[in-house]
């Protein structure tokens, strides 16, 4: 984890045990683990999307030649009436 032994991970905890005191630190823990498991749920649901973009069929496009012609004979049309 992070290049972190088992001594450096328990000196971290005695820090932040005596930084924030026994009676914040549950506190701590719990909202640290909300904000984490709302992460991984963000995560999840861009990933989500993304892979629903990626698989979805691309709509059908007109062809540009028969989009032209149509117009111009709608203009040829509107100029001999």
């Amino acid at each position: 984890m992070f290049g972190l032994g088992g001594q450096e991970l328990l000196l971290i905890l005695f820090v932040v045990l005596l930084f924030f005191g026994p009676q914040k630190l549950p506190e701590l823990m719990r909202g640290l683990g909300k904000g984490m498991k709302e992460f991984k749920k963000a995560q999840a649901d861009l990933e989500d999307e993304f892979h629903k973009a990626v698989e979805a069929p691309d709509p059908p496009k007109k062809p540009v030649e028969a989009t032209a012609a149509k117009k111009e004979d709608e203009v040829l049309v509107g100029k001999q009436s």
